[in-house]
This record gives structure tokens, C-alpha cells and sequence, in this order.
């Protein structure tokens, strides 16, 4: 195990981690040049020749993006769509989780399997039922609509990964906490929730860059008042052909928000991924 360690910290394997890195990192490199430059330069030659005419780079695409006011407000709705949406899956995730572990109630075991099996279920089997359904009560084309949509796929997966982590909880624990007279909820929320950490903030990342990232829900369940970037970008696409002045931009916020989010939670992150891999 020594030399399995020695070997990993070698300057060697460094490097080589490193220069996976950069590579990794190329595109989203190529895409912010891209994005700093005119429809001309572009034209002219790939997003590497402004690495030697760096006069060519400019914000006026992004001044351009941000004066748009289609724009804006699919940005904007993209925040109102994925905000809620990871923390009503996380937060009833949470508490359903807890439940199918640790509290006895009829019929547990039996619920906990069809929630697994609608794992299986792809979301386009649903899609045209769930269509017609909020056409008749009044949500279809409205963010709320797409909300509950991203919150309905997405809690069969949030509860099957947390009831798994909070399963692993020492019994002890618990019973400790009740012997101190900690109700349920008490216990949920002062020891169950800092002990899942690791993974409710895995899901939460899981949740966020999903919806941040869906195309196929919100082109069907948003009109053009509730639409996030990704389709107000699929729309500009379609209706211009390559305007790269606003493409670009549009699609480096799009990423560059995700990303963030990652990098401020990779700590969590990489905890819940290898928990309960090593006792």
C-alpha cells in the first residue's frame, strides 16, 4: 500500500494528471476565445489563432449577449428552473431517504422497490401523458410546470442514493439519540442531515447540472415566456444558422455557471462518491 501511495505522488503521475487536466480543459478554453472574438475573425480561422493576435479579443459579444433581453430572461428563467428544482428533490429526497432506512411504517419495502424500478423508466415514456395533464390543469408552458417535471425524475435516483448512505449510519447512533429524547425530526436534522453531507451534496451537484443542463423537458413543457438558455440558444441556432457572436457567449455561460457550482462543492462531492467503498 506504501508503494501504491509513493507511486501516486510521484512527480511523474503529477504531471501526467496534470496534462490530463489541460486537455480536459481545451474546449471550454476554445470556447471562451471563441466567444471574445468577431464573426470575421472567426471566420478566418480557428478560436487557437487569437492566442497570436490577441488584439482580436473583445467583451463586445457579451455586452451584445447581455443587452438581448430574450436572453437575459432565459438566463434568468434557467436559475428559476434549476434552483428549486435540486432543492425540492434534495429535501424530500432527504426525508423520504431517512424513512425508507430507518423508520418502520406498512408496506416499506414494498414502496422502496417501486421506487427503484421507476429508475428504469425513461423520461420519455412520460412525457406526452405529463403534457396533456398540465394542459388541463393549467401548467403546461409555465416554469412551475417544468419544476415539477425535473422534480418527479429526478426523486427516484435522490432516494435510492440517499436511503443507501443513510442506511450505512451506525444503528448505535441512532438508538443513542432517542435514549437522549430526540424526536424523529430532531434526530433527521441535528444528526442524520451533517452525517450525509458528503452525499446530499452529490445529489444536489448531480440534480443541479442535470436541470441545468436539460433541453428535452424544457422544449416541450416551456413557451418562449418560460424557456431556459438551452432552448432560447437551440432557438437561435434554428433561426439564424451560425451567429457565433451570440452562440458562443450564450453557451459559455451556460457552462461556466455548472462549473462553478462543481468546483465549490468537489470537496463534498468526492466524499459521497466514495462512501461506503472503503470501511
Amino acid at each position: 500500500m506504501t508503494a501504491v501511495r509513493r507511486c501516486l505522488n510521484s512527480a511523474l503521475v503529477q504531471a501526467f494528471l496534470v496534462l490530463i487536466g489541460l486537455i480536459w480543459l481545451t474546449p471550454l478554453a476554445g470556447l471562451f476565445l471563441s466567444s471574445l472574438r468577431s464573426p470575421e475573425d472567426t471566420a478566418r480561422g480557428g478560436w487557437w489563432t487569437a492566442l497570436a493576435r490577441p488584439g482580436q479579443l473583445s467583451f463586445d459579444n457579451y455586452s451584445t449577449l447581455l443587452g438581448d433581453s430574450d436572453m437575459t430572461h432565459a438566463f434568468w428563467n434557467t436559475v428559476l428552473i434549476s434552483v428549486p428544482s435540486t432543492a425540492l428533490v434534495v429535501v424530500i429526497a432527504a426525508l423520504a431517504g431517512y424513512a425508507f432506512a430507518w423508520l418502520d411504517f406498512p408496506g416499506r419495502d414494498a414502496v422502496f422497490l417501486v421506487v427503484v424500478a421507476l429508475l428504469v423508466v425513461p423520461v420519455q415514456i412520460g412525457l406526452l401523458p405529463v403534457a396533456k395533464l398540465f394542459g388541463r390543469i393549467g401548467l403546461f408552458g409555465s416554469i412551475p410546470g417544468v419544476i415539477l417535471v425535473h422534480v418527479a425524475y429526478g426523486l427516484p435516483f435522490a432516494v435510492f442514493l440517499l436511503r443507501n448512505y443513510f442506511a450505512e449510519i451506525p444503528k448505535e447512533m441512532l438508538e443513542a439519540a432517542r435514549m437522549d429524547g430526540g424526536n424523529e425530526l430532531r434526530i433527521f436534522v441535528q444528526l442524520v442531515l451533517p452525517v450525509g453531507r458528503p452525499a446530499i451534496a452529490s445529489l444536489a451537484i448531480f440534480q443541479f447540472l442535470w436541470v441545468w443542463n436539460d433541453m428535452l423537458v424544457s422544449l416541450l413543457f416551456a413557451d418562449s415566456s418560460s424557456q431556459p438558455l438551452t432552448v432560447a440558444l437551440q432557438a437561435q441556432t434554428r433561426q439564424f444558422g451560425s451567429n457565433i457572436d451570440v452562440l458562443a457567449p450564450g453557451a459559455f455561460l451556460s457552462l461556466v455557471v455548472p462549473l462553478v457550482v462543481f468546483f465549490a462543492f468537489q470537496r463534498h462531492f468526492a466524499q459521497g462518491v466514495m462512501a461506503g467503498s472503503v470501511k
